[in-house]
């Protein structure tokens, strides 16, 4: 196979080029259990077979939707996208009304479920969605049909010429794939992307990152049914990566233990866990431990690449690898060569502390929309610039709107919204993508992203805000889990907070005090209050005085996807979150509730 042209390419060229004894790896019970490339492709085509069968039929609908990246997923999403069907992957974790909205908008026939929790959902609202005949399970779950009825059913190879014949049929400018994004504001947008949105990408992204071809292992665990996850997906199958599936968020640093994976993929949320996590052991450490760590730590958070800082700061370095940082690369598996980051803004004490570490953190910047990379940093030929999301990759242009606005052109860029011309006229002129983040390019070529255009508001005084960046400052702050900055129309910013409460337990404990046991109690304590006042004054400092953060109130709640505070991609839902502390709100304002 010369070129790849369609999604279900991609494990063809794999076939050919690498034949992967362990192209797709799952756990179960216990074992890590592997689908050859022959294997996966063999059953991906009984999956073909078997949903013409049951009459499924080209431009039909079929979801997918699971709590984990398993191998199923992805020998369904072949199968599926063979016979012409477009698939459609939900997140499991939204409401059931949104399950209902959108098997009801895409008009889903069939859908595949991971497990019991998935299935329940489901089975409450089914009787709300007319056009679905069935669903299949991956788990074995009584009561439901096992996908792996779908493949017995596929046995019967006299449909594959069909399955070939409806391959030849599908073009790279065809719709493959709807994703519903929830977004911050009203019911979801399904996203309309066509096989050679992903193709692509995939292919173009290779080339800013450093595999060893047919020979790398990849750890997958965001979630793949948002195309982040799932393009790269695809872009390992292209470069002959073994994919490795996390069993869970929980597992995953046994499952870096046990892989050794060279690549991944990472969200900021996880690797400021992951940092808090680190720096939590080093401050229970004891002596000239302690101070190594720290000594470390500062060197880290002082952190250029390519030498900049010179010789001296780079023997430094040596000798922090050899006595601490290696410890963080082997509790990381030992092998990561590259982290892709992406979804959200990156803190650069971070990129700075785990680059220095040798954990080699490569920011990015994409949408649903763009397929979704647009840029990514890469170590490789001085394409790394901290606090920057890279260059732009091949094929794209970026230009900046007269307001900042970023604006897209390329392959990647979305067909549209399924059944919104309205709002895809609005998004996309002359073929340019208005992407709704404001950013700026540096002259040599790195893309950096300022804040939401949607998300900054002016104060009473006419001045403006981005919040994103201040939120992104205070979060520094290991006392702070989650933080929204407010003050639209008002006379000053200020903030709620959610508190990382097992920080601030250990905290108090350390500082000898009782601080309370429920969070009602927590919120409450004048000591922490006092403190959290010291760590907002300390990040205040970075800004003008028309941006600092006046007032807070600490919210009891956890913010999560399930209770509604954030998007499936843990993004603010600011206008939720808002109405749910409206009496917070009035306080600091002194608005009359």
């Amino acid at each position: 196979m010369s070129s790849i042209k369609r999604l279900f390419d991609f494990p063809y060229y794999q076939l050919e080029n690498y034949n992967l004894e362990k192209s797709l790896v799952s756990k179960k019970q216990g074992k890590w259990i592997a689908t050859s490339t022959q294997e996966y492709i063999d059953k991906a085509n009984a999956i073909s077979r078997g949903l013409i069968q049951l009459g499924v039929q080209p431009n039909d609908k079929v979801a997918i939707i699971s709590m984990t990246n398993r191998t199923e997923w992805n020998i369904c999403d072949i199968g599926i996208l063979q016979t012409g069907a477009q698939d459609v992957p939900i997140y499991p974790t939204i409401s059931q009304e949104d399950y209902a909205y959108i098997l009801n908008h895409s008009q889903s026939v069939y859908c595949f479920v991971s497990c019991e929790f998935v299935l329940e959902k489901i089975n409450n609202i089914k009787d709300q969605v007319p056009s679905l005949k069935g669903v299949y399970s991956f788990d074995t779950i009584a009561g439901c049909n096992h996908w792996e009825k779908l493949l017995a059913l596929g046995k019967d190879e006299s449909y594959q010429d069909e399955v070939e014949k409806r391959k030849n049929n599908i073009k790279e400018l065809d719709l493959a794939t709807i994703i519903y994004t929830s977004g911050t504001t009203g019911k979801p947008k399904g996203v309309m992307l066509s096989h050679k949105n992903i193709v692509s990408n995939a292919i173009n992204s290779t080339h800013r990152i450093p595999f060893e071809l047919g020979k790398s292992k990849a750890l997958s665990f965001l979630p793949v049914c948002h195309i982040y996850e799932r393009m790269l997906l695809y872009m390992y199958q292209y470069c002959g990566v073994s994919i490795h599936f996390a069993e869970s968020l929980e597992t995953i640093s046994d499952n870096l233990q046990e892989i050794k994976p060279q690549v991944m993929t990472a969200v900021p949320r996880l690797l400021e866990k992951i940092y808090d996590k680190i720096y939590a052991k080093g401050a229970d450490l004891k002596g000239i431990k302690k101070k190594l760590f720290f000594w470390a730590i500062e060197l880290g958070l002082n952190y250029k690449p390519y030498g900049e800082n010179g010789w001296w700061y780079e023997f430094q370095l040596k000798i922090a690898n050899k006595l601490i940082f290696s410890k963080w690369r082997a509790a990381l598996g030992g092998e990561l060569e590259v982290v892709a980051s992406g979804s959200a803004a990156l803190q650069t004490r971070l990129a700075k502390v785990f680059n220095a570490a040798g954990i080699p953190i490569m920011e990015g910047y994409g949408l649903t929309e763009t397929s979704p990379v647009v840029s990514v940093n890469d170590m490789r030929n001085k394409h790394f610039r901290i606090g920057s999301v890279g260059k732009i990759i091949k094929d794209t242009e970026v230009k900046i709107a007269s307001d900042g606005e970023i604006l897209v052109k390329g392959p990647q860029v979305m067909m549209g919204y399924y059944k919104d011309e309205e709002l895809t006229n609005k998004v996309i002129k002359n073929d340019f993508f208005h992407t709704g983040d404001i950013g700026e390019i540096d002259q040599d070529g790195f893309l950096k992203i300022t804040d939401r255009k949607k998300e900054m508001f002016k104060t009473s005084g006419g001045k403006y805000v981005a919040p994103q960046v201040v939120e992104n400052a205070m979060k520094e702050s290991f006392f702070i889990e989650q933080i929204m900055v407010i003050g639209d129309g008002e006379k000053m910013p200020a903030a709620f907070i959610q508190l990382n409460f097992d920080f601030v337990k250990d905290w108090a404990k350390r500082k000898g005090f009782e601080i309370g046991t429920s969070a009602e109690e927590i919120i409450k304590n004048p000591r922490l209050l006092d403190r959290i006042q010291k760590e907002i004054d300390n990040h205040n400092k970075q800004f003008g005085n028309w941006e600092k953060v006046k007032k807070f109130e600490l919210t009891p709640d956890i913010w999560s996807i399930e209770s509604g505070h954030l998007t499936p991609t843990m993004k603010l839902k600011r206008k939720v979150i808002k109405e749910k502390y409206t009496k917070l709100y009035s306080r600091i304002y002194s608005h009359n509730s």
